[in-house]
């Protein structure tokens, strides 16, 4: 599989060029998507046609993780011809997108939107493992592997979303597996109430789970990198720490 980074931010950041979450995966013919965070649509469409995707999965309902929708909807209404693509996310996440616009069935003209729930599902050549995360009352970190895979030792990479509770991927996460997480709140400590993860909290999921790699996103104003980096390695030896940004891309597997 290959993993291509659109967008790697936060809400809100300072940092020119910086796009919010989004993360593409493919495999031979297939794609999913990972988040269509702000700004994310561009870079998404410099990396193929966004109508060819298989599916776009969205982790929690915060705009920064899924209000590119907006001009993937315009780009599949209006380009010629005109297409469609699967959507899986939330409840509500249509609803929210028709106010947003002031159009009802804004959606529905482009997104074929479907309720996301815990499980797991194939959606072309993945199997996409979902579960529950502690942030929004509906959020989910998703483990992406090769569909009908489940030889010893195969690896996949598991996407944190956003997430208050670093134990809930716990059971996503195999050993081996590349870790993409959120380290919104850097070397730490996390603000009270804030349900995010700091890097001592990604480096001992790292450790816990046998990671093979640990790719960091999210970072929020006023961390340094370097120093978020060094507080997961002091928690993880396994295996590559690092922070990646958007046109990131990496071979997950074989």
């Amino acid at each position: 599989m290959l993993l291509s980074v659109a967008g790697a931010g936060p809400a809100y950041t300072d940092r020119p060029g910086a796009s919010g979450a989004a993360y593409l995966v493919r495999a031979g013919a297939s794609s999913l998507l990972l988040d269509l965070g702000q700004g994310s649509f561009p870079r998404l469409a410099g990396l193929l046609d966004p109508a060819a995707l298989d599916a776009v999965v969205i982790s929690h309902l915060h705009p920064d993780h899924f209000i590119d929708l907006v001009p993937l909807r315009h780009y599949l209404r209006y380009e010629k011809p005109p297409s469609r693509v699967r959507v899986v996310g939330p409840d509500g996440l249509s609803t929210r997108l028709d106010a947003l616009n002031g159009e009802e069935g804004f959606c529905s003209s482009a997104l074929d939107i479907e309720a996301l729930t815990a499980g797991r599902q194939v959606i072309g050549r993945f199997e996409l493992e979902i579960a529950r995360v502690t942030h929004t009352d509906s959020s989910f970190g998703f483990r992406v592997s090769a569909a009908g895979g489940g030889r010893p030792g195969e690896v996949g990479l598991v996407y944190s979303g956003d997430c208050g509770r670093a134990e809930d991927l716990d059971a996503l996460a195999r050993p081996g597996d590349t870790l993409l997480c959120e380290v919104s709140f850097g070397p730490g400590p996390v603000a009270p109430g804030a349900q995010h993860l700091d890097g001592p909290a990604v480096g001992e999921l790292a450790r816990r789970v046998g990671a093979g790699r640990v790719l960091l996103t999210h970072l929020q104003m006023g961390f340094g990198r370097t120093a978020t980096i060094d507080s997961v390695r002091a928690r993880f030896d396994g295996g590559p720490v690092e922070l990646v940004d958007p046109g990131f891309e990496t071979i997950i597997g074989s």
